[in-house]
């Protein structure tokens, strides 16, 4: 693992809200190795991941051999959840992230004495899980009604836009996105969203499949990435096509100092990101302050 901390001069940068319209570039019209058109993009995403969302989980398994569950332990561990918090979770649609965080502000809540001058247990904890896909979410749905959370109100499951988040202004403690950014037609107005969302030193915490710049490492990893995974996805899940587009879409994915640099220029402080595999998914962080 390695943590890298972002510095840049940030003097006479103009503010998040004014700079995002100008920087609608670099991804806007990429669909794995294809060039689309931006209204296009959207809806081939959503088509791709309501193919895979009944085997997603499965198929994650397959393909990280399972450390998927450890990689989304880090993100959480690095968001230090607390009782009473307010948090986003986008992209999210399969609960995988928003379980984990009520599982450890719930361990919180356990340990602690039950102090009723304590506003931070008496205060509800809110977990937003949105999501832009409507099959993402039955799924997600589903798997909290098998683990008994079905009717645990601080899960609350929201169809919504990353780009355009129906959220308030400074609301969130904290956000995250885990695997879903790189989908995105506009990475840039997501940061800005997340920007607006959250609270003064609210954290932004994003999981996402990078680039690995180990030369021998790279191979292997390119790879299982190109003749296996695909491959995988046919015979597990039936669907070739969405798991080569899945596979070609981290690719275009900018590397990491590029997307600390986007982070930052969003507006955010602090940004520094953690290498974990060699660079095959990087935790990228950023505070409001």
């Amino acid at each position: 693992m390695a943590l890298r901390l972002v510095t840049k001069n940030l003097s006479g940068r103009i503010s998040p809200k004014l700079c995002s319209a100008s920087l609608l570039h670099s991804h806007a019209t990429s669909f794995g190795f294809k060039e689309v058109r931006e209204e296009e993009k959207s809806q081939m995403v959503g088509k791709v991941f309501s193919n895979v969302a009944s085997n997603y989980d499965l198929m994650n398994d397959f393909m990280s051999g399972g450390l998927h569950r450890l990689w989304k332990d880090r993100l959480v561990s690095k968001l230090s959840p607390f009782p009473g918090m307010k948090h986003l979770d986008v992209a999210g649609g399969t609960g995988d992230v928003a379980f984990r965080i009520l599982e450890s502000v719930n361990s919180i809540k356990r340990r602690a004495l039950q102090d009723p001058l304590n506003d931070d247990l008496q205060e509800e904890t809110r977990i937003y899980v949105c999501d832009i896909n409507p099959n993402m979410l039955d799924v997600g749905k589903n798997r909290a009604l098998e683990k008994g959370l079905g009717e645990d109100k601080s899960l609350v499951w929201v169809q919504g836009d990353a780009e355009a988040l129906s959220f308030e202004d400074n609301s969130m403690d904290g956000y995250t996105i885990a695997f879903g950014i790189r989908n995105v037609t506009h990475i840039e107005k997501v940061l800005s969203e997340a920007y607006r969302v959250l609270k003064w030193g609210g954290r932004f915490l994003c999981l996402e499949l990078s680039h690995v710049d180990i030369p021998v490492f790279k191979e292997l990893y390119d790879f299982y990435s190109f003749s296996v995974i695909p491959r995988l996805g046919e015979i597990v899940a039936g669907d070739r096509e969405s798991y080569q587009y899945l596979v070609e879409s981290i690719r275009r994915f900018p590397p990491q100092e590029k997307f600390a640099s986007m982070i930052a220029d969003a507006g955010f402080q602090k940004v520094e990101y953690e290498n974990l595999v060699g660079g095959v998914v990087a935790i990228h962080s950023g505070l409001k302050i």
